[in-house]
């Protein structure tokens, strides 16, 4: 148990389906993981760091699967000059309160 976990296990809140390392098995699993661990993720950090060429449809998945993940526009500069817009993903967390018996 990380000390995240910890807190929260204390303040009696439960992260509501939360998935740990050694779960992980596909690239879906990885980048739940690095939403409900990092809580953002863009196309360029899931393909550097899993592989991950398909994020709009592992977000799309994960979404139908009922994870609450928003997508925020980010515009930025390429390296040619050209004005675009990509994706940021942000994992929204939902808490549920332990009900102490």
């Amino acid at each position: 148990m990380n000390t995240r976990q910890k807190y929260y296990q204390s303040q009696n809140v439960i992260k509501a389906d939360m998935i740990n390392e050694d779960e992980v098995k596909n690239q879906t699993d990885a980048v739940l993981w690095h939403l409900q661990n990092k809580q953002t993720i863009t196309s360029y950090q899931a393909i550097k760091e899993y592989g991950a060429t398909r994020l709009s449809s592992i977000i799309f998945n994960l979404r139908q699967r009922g994870y609450n993940i928003e997508s925020v526009p980010m515009k930025f500069v390429t390296r040619f000059g050209k004005s675009t817009t990509i994706a940021k993903y942000t994992y929204i967390q939902e808490f549920i309160q332990s009900k102490l018996f």
